[in-house]
């Protein structure tokens, strides 16, 4: 299933320009945050089983086709991109997706203009225990490491078919983040990542910084909202970023949650199943206007 190439939109954010794509469709509006390292393209996969759907994905800022930045002190000011993003777009009754630090930073930025979205879909939207935001790491993140310079996307796509957490993706996703995650290098020598990598080790870094803690949005958000954790993988040291991070009774927490374990896939549902992204956008529809049933 194809459907035609998205008009890229820049808009202003509080600290740097933000990419926004954009297809086409007569239904309702879906939004799309991306997780970290990734970028909005990452989504084509699952957006090509949405035809119906005006789709909207934001590259979050350092990601993608947004502005090469430097890494923000906390999650709280990419909530802050989104909040700009939904007021420039004066978006009314979205339906927000947002999976790792995309669905944490959806939830902020959701609770913060409530009439922008009117459910959400978090997929494990990385939310940690609240005893955990005690202060940014001071040790750098391994990922600081991660090779930024390619040869080509085909190069990237064929050094990671077989590698985790890549060989467990869609096909089209893997071909899809390292074509779209990849920019000319400014030297033009081959190709640089989009994401460099200390803005994605920072990221890692900061996720414990105390104003990243999304607990009073958790506990505020009003949106019909559709928890999903991953259970395919359990947590452990060996485990990595395969393993579920977000705190198991989230959705018990928010005024309007319902929960959802999906042991099909880890923590990348949306690269491994996009069309489990679909299943469960259906089951997020699905759901009574309020928790108890109660109109």
């Amino acid at each position: 299933m194809t459907r035609a190439e998205p008009v890229l939109h820049q808009v202003a954010g509080p600290a740097s320009q933000l990419a926004v794509w954009e297809w086409a469709g007569a239904g309702p509006t879906l939004f799309f945050v991306h997780g970290n390292s990734f970028h909005a393209r990452c989504w084509d996969a699952t957006i090509a089983l949405l035809p119906d759907y005006r789709c909207l994905a934001l590259d979050l800022r350092g990601h993608g086709r947004s502005e090469s930045v430097d890494p923000p002190a906390s999650w709280r000011a990419l909530a802050e991109d989104i909040v700009a993003v939904a007021q420039q777009l004066e978006l009314q009754g979205a339906i927000g997706i947002g999976h790792s630090i995309g669905g944490h930073t959806l939830t902020i930025a959701a609770a913060t203009v409530p009439k922008a979205f009117r459910r959400l879909l978090l997929i494990d939207p990385t939310i940690l225990e609240r005893e955990r935001y005690v202060g940014a790491r001071t040790e750098e993140h391994f990922s600081a490491k991660r090779r930024a310079r390619w040869e080509s996307p085909a190069a990237m796509i064929a050094r990671f078919a077989d590698r985790e957490p890549y060989k467990r993706w869609h096909p089209r996703v893997l071909h899809d983040y390292c074509t779209y995650g990849l920019l000319p290098a400014p030297d033009g020598d081959g190709f640089v990542l989009a994401c460099a990598p200390i803005f994605e080790a920072t990221m890692y870094m900061v996720s414990v910084a105390e104003a990243s803690n999304p607990y009073r949005e958790v506990a505020q958000l009003p949106q019909p909202t559709l928890v999903v954790r991953t259970g395919a993988v359990e947590r452990s040291p060996e485990a990595g970023f395969l393993a579920s991070p977000t705190v198991p009774n989230l959705a018990s927490l928010m005024p309007n949650a319902h929960d959802r374990v999906d042991q099909r896939y880890s923590h990348f549902l949306p690269m491994e199943g996009p069309a489990a992204v679909v299943q469960e956008l259906d089951e997020l529809l699905s759901l009574p206007e309020t928790r108890d049933g109660q109109a």
